[in-house]
């Protein structure tokens, strides 16, 4: 008689039966102790892995835990201040001053080109090498925005402030048109317009209610640099030469961009990289009868924006304005504007600004030419100035604000890009056909119709 088995072999074989036919993942979740979360589950499922008698519980880590807290991290507010989001903002100013701001300053290299060393070429063809700085501040915006959006900002920061430097060095050694407008249009400009769309978002990711004052800021370094670089430009070439005060000017902008590639930071992650950097997702943005509208609005605009300064210190001296003094004209009108920026930033809302300021800017421009006087010139400038650099400061905030939230880590940088294109196409023909209508029309003429885009554009923005 064979003895009877004991309860405890019985139990035993009873556990190995179990082990020996795992059952789903799915049977056992009320078993599993509740520190293990649903990723672990999920890949417990994917490897369809038994699950044992002696399972132990499983803790997060650390790497777990930071991959959580990174997927909430752009839902989060911004911070709205402290030293890293500050420091943030004096980089985007320094960028805007060694880009923008060297960019805004080219009214006093056309005015020298035209009565020196380019003297035999036409103020519309001259105008063509500052036209292609302008546009190509903003015409990169699409590629490189979305390259922002994947994660890639210092990598393009660097070799663009690279480029800036050796094109502004290389300018003292150009003879011909030609090498002006591959030096000074084609790679100065876009150098510039790498860094303009992602120090923009940049920014707006570390600021919600006092974006349009941090926008400001990051503005006025555009006319701080407006401002002291033609001033620099001109002291100094009677006193060292054209060729040194350039090469000047390529020293204060290393100092700059040195500050720019060292404090400016993304605050949230980049997007989901096998989006890629064109794609379909990029019209989307065109469903927006808002955003539409408002792209062709700047289009219009830009038309006519840069007119008045490339244009006033050329045109100074037919109404007795010294040589020596219409140099100052474009620093006037960029001083001017730094203080529309900062006054821009104020709470008020970015249409209830841009409205009535983009039409102000108009009528400034519309009655330019007919000031007989050096006062009311002068008076014109300024407020000119003012009203223009309010735009400037607020362009893109109706760009940011009617994209949906998800956008900001998704698709900022590049729905920055989209209204760039159109902004930049607007600021490439808008000069030289200024320039022609000047040549062929006269100054009065040629303020007209660019100060006209500005009106005309104005009430789109109600839209």
């Amino acid at each position: 008689m064979s003895p009877r088995p004991s309860s405890t072999a019985s139990q035993n074989s009873g556990i190995r039966s179990d082990i020996l036919s795992p059952s789903p993942i799915s049977e056992l979740h009320d078993d599993l102790p509740n520190v293990v979360t649903k990723k672990h589950l999920e890949t417990f499922n994917e490897r369809d892995a038994p699950v044992t008698a002696d399972h132990k519980p499983v803790d997060l880590s650390e790497e777990d835990a930071e991959a959580e807290k990174d997927d909430h991290r752009d839902t989060a507010d911004p911070p709205e201040g402290g030293l890293q989001a500050w420091l943030v903002v004096v980089g985007a100013m320094c960028s805007t001053f060694t880009t923008f701001g060297y960019v805004n300053a080219w009214g006093v290299f056309q005015e020298y080109y035209q009565e020196n060393v380019l003297s035999h070429s036409s103020p519309s063809e001259i105008a063509w090498i500052g036209s292609i700085q302008y546009a190509l501040v903003f015409l990169p915006g699409l590629p490189i925005g979305r390259l922002f959006d994947l994660g890639y900002s210092h990598s393009v920061f660097i070799p663009a402030s690279c480029l800036l430097l050796i094109a502004t060095f290389l300018i003292p050694e150009c003879k011909v048109y030609w090498q002006f407008l591959l030096c000074q249009g084609f790679a100065t400009g876009l150098a510039c317009g790498t860094f303009f769309g992602p120090v923009t978002a940049i920014v707006a990711m570390w600021f919600k209610k006092k974006r349009g004052l941090a926008l400001g800021l990051f503005a006025t370094g555009s006319s701080i640099g407006g401002t002291v670089i033609p001033i620099v430009v001109r002291s100094l070439i009677p006193k060292v030469g054209f060729a040194w005060a350039v090469r000047i000017v390529g020293f204060i902008l290393f100092v700059g961009l040195a500050v720019a590639n060292l404090t400016l930071k993304r605050r949230v992650p980049p997007a989901p990289k096998s989006e890629g950097i064109f794609n379909l997702r990029m019209f989307k943005q065109f469903k927006s009868p808002a955003f539409t509208i408002y792209c062709i609005s700047t289009f219009f605009v830009y038309l006519g924006f840069y007119t008045l300064l490339t244009y006033v210190s050329v045109t100074a001296t037919s109404i007795g304005v010294s040589e020596s003094f219409s140099f100052y004209l474009v620093s006037i009108a960029n001083a001017s504007g730094g203080l529309g920026r900062i006054g821009a930033g104020f709470p008020i809302g970015a249409m209830n600004v841009l409205i009535p300021f983009t039409a102000l800017t108009g009528v400034m421009t519309c009655i330019w030419p007919f000031m007989r006087s050096t006062g009311g010139l002068i008076a014109v400038i300024v407020v000119y100035g003012f009203s223009s650099g309010s735009y400037g400061s607020l362009v893109s905030i109706p760009v940011i604000e009617t994209g949906a939230p998800s956008d900001i880590n998704r698709d900022l940088g590049r729905r920055i890009g989209l209204s760039m294109t159109f902004l930049a196409s607007g600021g490439l023909i808008g000069p030289p056909i200024s320039g022609l209508i000047f040549r062929s029309r006269g100054i009065e003429a040629m303020g007209i119709y660019a100060g006209t885009h500005h009106i005309q554009a104005a009430p789109n923005l109600l839209f």
